[in-house]
């Protein structure tokens, strides 16, 4: 883990992603922006229910905006996810699950906090062993 400042624009565009956040319950805001192979950027924040089940987190949000965009599984580089934690935000596992389903297993993703506190992974390191079911043609 680096302490750094937020100088890249990914994280700077989660960072914005992050003051959109509906939590009126936990106040515990969460942006992440996403980057696709394109060049096209797409933001997501977390959004709360009074049905603890019925939220979305921001990994979720950024991903199946581009899904509803008309991007596909592969067509994505690089993923970053901010959150006001004492160290790098860590992805909850539904999301690691539909990362690991809708992106390449290399891919990079961006954890870092309100204080700078990066760490650089990859789908695979956050979800190895990940569950699959063949595609359907």
């Amino acid at each position: 883990m680096s302490r750094s400042v937020i100088a890249d624009p990914l994280l700077e565009l989660a960072r914005q992603a992050r003051e959109k956040a509906y939590a009126p319950y936990s106040r515990f805001l969460v942006g992440a922006a996403l980057q696709t192979r394109d060049g096209r950027q797409f933001l997501g924040c977390n959004v709360e229910n009074a049905s603890y089940g019925l939220c979305n987190c921001a990994e979720r949000t950024a991903l199946f905006s581009a899904i509803a965009a008309g991007y596909r599984p592969g067509d994505f580089v690089r993923l970053a996810v901010i959150g006001d934690t004492p160290t790098p935000i860590s992805p909850c596992g539904a999301c690691r699950q539909v990362m690991s389903e809708l992106c390449d297993p290399d891919m990079p993703v961006l954890l870092t906090n309100l204080q700078g506190d990066l760490q650089e992974t990859s789908i695979d390191e956050l979800l190895p062993g990940s569950f699959t079911l063949p595609l359907k043609a």
